[in-house]
């Protein structure tokens, strides 16, 4: 079975470090533009009804050619291996996504059709998205799941302490996803050294910054 992609979406992550590890974490606004075939407006019929979406996309940056069944999940630190399908790894023998977010709104343009403004997306800018599904609570949601070595994590957050005169460089409706991002700590998490200066892009800013003591000092601001 061959698969193409039927929309692309765009975020303010602009590079694989910052992205949060989890949809839905972070209120990142994303726009998904349907390709040129695929901009009917049958077919998102009745889609404003539904709150969230289910986004099957492309892992596009983290293609292998070799199997691996094993990897190591960050949040282990890097060091421990959980077996791939245990885990939500980009690294997969078919580089499958699944990512859950909200609808917002759908935007009427002239050029690219209707265009659906989602929330809580964890993905790369230009993202292949081979399909659209609606998340359905009645049956989506399990109250009594377990989360395996992730539940340990799900709590997980750092304080950020973040100059005023340096956020203020930041456009206002961008700033508490952008604190959040950092709440998340975008660290790979093998990485422990408060010496270190870690950059990463995010929508037209270069944030740099520090982990101390479970803090995160951001230290600069500026345009990319």
């Amino acid at each position: 079975m061959e698969i193409k992609p039927i929309a692309y979406i765009e975020t303010d992550f602009k590079e694989k470090f910052g992205i949060p590890r989890q949809s839905g974490r972070v209120s990142s606004v994303g726009r998904i533009v349907f390709e040129p075939e695929f901009r009917v407006s049958e077919a998102i019929r009745g889609i404003e009804e539904f709150s969230h979406l289910w986004l099957i996309f492309d892992f596009s940056e983290c293609h292998r050619e070799e199997f691996s069944p094993t990897v190591r999940p960050p949040r282990l630190g890097g060091n421990k291996r959980m077996g791939v399908f245990a885990s939500r790894s980009p690294f997969r023998p078919n580089s499958l996504g699944l990512s859950s977010v909200r609808l917002l709104s759908i935007q009427k343009t002239e050029t690219e059709g209707e265009v659906l403004i989602v929330s809580g997306a964890d993905l790369l800018s230009g993202t292949p998205i081979y399909d659209i599904k609606p998340y359905l609570p009645f049956t989506d949601c399990h109250s009594d799941a377990v989360g395996g070595y992730a539940d340990d994590f799900k709590d997980y957050k750092l304080s950020v302490s973040f100059p005023e005169k340096l956020l203020l460089k930041v456009e206002e409706k961008k700033r508490e996803t952008l604190i959040a991002i950092l709440e998340e700590d975008p660290r790979p998490s093998y990485q422990n050294d408060a010496e270190r200066i870690y950059k990463f892009r995010f929508s037209n800013y270069e944030i740099g910054f520090k982990v101390i003591d479970k803090i995160v000092f951001v230290i600069s601001v500026e345009k990319a």
